[in-house]
Order: structure tokens, then C-alpha cells, then sequence
């Protein structure tokens, strides 16, 4: 998705939700700086492993019992938490892993440290986390933003860490299987707003099943 496409679909998230695309602005040119000084992933690159077929793994609670029984062959991108599962429970280091640092980002680093290329996205909750984490990623790395792209970073629409690695990966040309997606239930997250879950992941469905 470009971003003339995806303006207007972001418009209505943060009228929505309340966010302020100020302080996305403020968390994208963040990461941006942050990025300068990191092993940036190309977009060629990234095009290149995302060629062909793709499995995205979302972060649903029933991913475990999922991952059991899934064919983990191929390119595998993994939803910001549900790298844990896959490294823990499967065995298998994702190729790509997209977040937001809100999961497991030790888990995050140690993928990185074993190949994983890292797509990092900036809004504007995460900037404590931003600057904690970015310098610490050892692999390539690559900053998205939900408002308007610049510099180094690239925005292929796309709202919660799931459905915004499905648009990448489609927007790069790779077709796309997903695995632990459930749009009803969210895993639990001590602190979390259940009700504001259950509205992201309605927009997550519509994004996938429009875009």
C-alpha cells in the first residue's frame, strides 16, 4: 500500500483512537536518527526474501497449539510476540520479525543476533522503548512509521504489528499464508485496555481482508 492509500485510512484510526499524529511524527523522526547509525536493511533486500511465498504468524493465543502442527518451511515473518513462539515452542528463528517492541524484546534481539532482518515501527507510545531497544539490535534492521515516510524509513500501511506485516509483505510482492491470527480474542497482556484490543483488531481484519 502507498501512502496516498493509506493517508486517509490512518486519518480515521486517529480520529478514532484518539492518537496524535504529532507525536507519531516526533516518534518516526526518533527512529529515524536512531537508524543512522545501525545496519540498515535495503528495500531490495528485503523484497528479495519476501519473493515468493510467506508465512505470517500473528501473535493469537491459540499460536502455540498452531505451530504444533504448521509447515514452517519457506520465508517466515513473525508479528513483534509471536517470535517468542516460534523460537521457543517451534524451533525456528523467523526470517523477518515486524514490532513495535511491545512483546518479548529479548527474544527480538537474539533473532536479530541470529539473522533475522528486524522491521521497526515508531508511533507515538513507543519512544522510551525506541530508545531503549534500536541501539541494541546486532542484525539489519529497517524503521517504518504510520504517518508520512521519510528518510530511511518506509510506511506500507497498516495499523497493528499483524495486519502491517501482511501489507508489507504484499506491498513487496509475496503472497501471503497466515498463521495464530484470531481477530475475537487477543492474548492477554497485564495492563492492557481489552476493549481497545478488540477495535484494533477489527481494523487488523479489515486492513487484510480489504488491502
Amino acid at each position: 500500500m502507498d501512502f496516498e492509500e493509506w493517508e486517509p485510512i490512518y486519518e480515521r484510526i486517529v480520529e478514532e483512537f484518539g492518537f496524535s499524529r504529532q507525536a507519531d511524527e516526533e516518534a518516526a523522526r526518533l527512529l529515524n536518527d536512531l537508524l543512522a547509525k545501525k545496519d540498515e536493511c535495503p528495500l531490495e533486500l528485503l523484497r528479495r526474501k519476501l519473493s515468493g511465498g510467506v508465512t505470517v504468524c500473528g501473535n493469537a493465543p491459540g499460536l502455540e497449539e498452531e505451530l504444533s502442527s504448521a509447515d514452517l518451511s519457506g520465508t517466515i515473518i513473525a508479528a513483534d510476540g509471536a517470535t517468542s513462539a516460534l523460537m521457543h515452542v517451534a524451533g525456528r528463528v523467523p526470517d523477518v520479525i515486524v514490532t513495535d517492541l511491545d512483546g518479548d524484546v529479548a527474544d527480538q534481539l537474539a533473532a536479530s543476533a541470529q539473522g533475522a532482518i528486524v522491521v521497526i515501527h515508531a508511533h507515538g507510545d513507543n519512544m522510551d522503548a525506541l530508545r531503549r531497544y534500536v541501539p541494541r539490535f546486532s542484525g539489519k534492521v529497517m524503521g517504518t512509521t504510520q504517518s508520512r515516510p521519510f528518510g530511511c524509513l518506509h510506511n506500507f500501511g497498516g495499523f497493528t504489528d499483524g495486519d502491517r506485516a501482511v501489507l508489507m509483505a504484499r506491498h513487496l510482492g509475496a503472497t501471503v499464508r497466515l498463521i495464530g491470527f484470531d481477530f475475537e480474542t487477543a492474548r492477554p497482556k497485564e495492563g492492557r485496555d481489552d476493549a481497545t484490543k478488540r477495535r484494533k483488531l477489527a481494523w487488523a481484519r479489515r486492513l487484510i481482508s480489504e488491502h
